[in-house]
């Protein structure tokens, strides 16, 4: 590993647990055994992009929590940056950050998370997206660069998907939104090659199946 690797967690894997202080107190990861968790990290307060971000992270807090999800947000700076930012956001905004926000002051956070990437900033956290599931495992990671904001209906997509898809023991296609039919696992063998033709699923060919969900 050279100097300035990053480890980062990848999917499937444990997401490392970790206790820090936050806007809503000092919180662990297993506080919220049980939810899935979306954690992600924004390179500094009071910047325009990061606001917007959060604004759109706001409105959509409550589609979070009907999914069992929760929000939690992370970056470097402090607890009390981050107390006057939210309270900018409320003023000039008009929305509410109803969920914990990091101060990740010591990068303890970031760096089990692979959040602090040199080619990007020897010091911000990158924006990225952690979907972690009700178990505590790594379902889905997105990075952006600094200059570009996240799309915050494919973080709810994405979320929606990962559910759906493991409630019903499928996969999901390309602009997948809830409603549309699920990819069924492909055969693993001739017999079952066979057997999919003849099958209720909506079958294009033996490998490719929809079915309902």
């Amino acid at each position: 590993m050279t100097e300035n690797a990053v480890s980062i967690p990848r999917i499937n894997d444990p997401a490392p647990e970790f206790e820090a202080k936050s806007t809503h107190g000092v919180i662990k990861l297993s506080d919220f055994a049980g939810k899935w968790v979306v954690l992600f990290s924004h390179p500094a307060d009071f910047t325009p992009v990061c606001t917007t971000e959060f604004v759109e992270f706001a409105k959509r807090n409550d589609e979070f929590k009907s999914r069992n999800a929760q929000l939690i947000g992370l970056s470097i700076d402090s607890v009390t940056a981050h107390i006057a930012w939210i309270r900018s956001i409320e003023h000039n905004f008009g929305v509410k950050i109803e969920f914990p926000v990091i101060a990740d002051l010591d990068t303890k956070v970031a760096q089990k998370y692979g959040l602090i990437h040199p080619g990007a900033s020897e010091t911000a956290t990158v924006r990225a997206v952690f979907i972690i599931d009700d178990k505590a495992v790594i379902r889905a990671i997105i990075y952006y660069p600094m200059n570009l904001g996240r799309n915050i209906d494919e973080v709810v997509r994405a979320l929606g998907a990962l559910q759906t898809a493991e409630a019903n023991a499928c996969a999901m296609p390309a602009n997948w939104q809830p409603g549309d039919k699920a990819i069924v696992p492909p055969p693993q063998t001739v017999a079952d090659a066979e057997a999919r033709m003849n099958s209720d699923y909506e079958v294009t060919d033996w490998y490719f199946s929809k079915k309902s969900v």
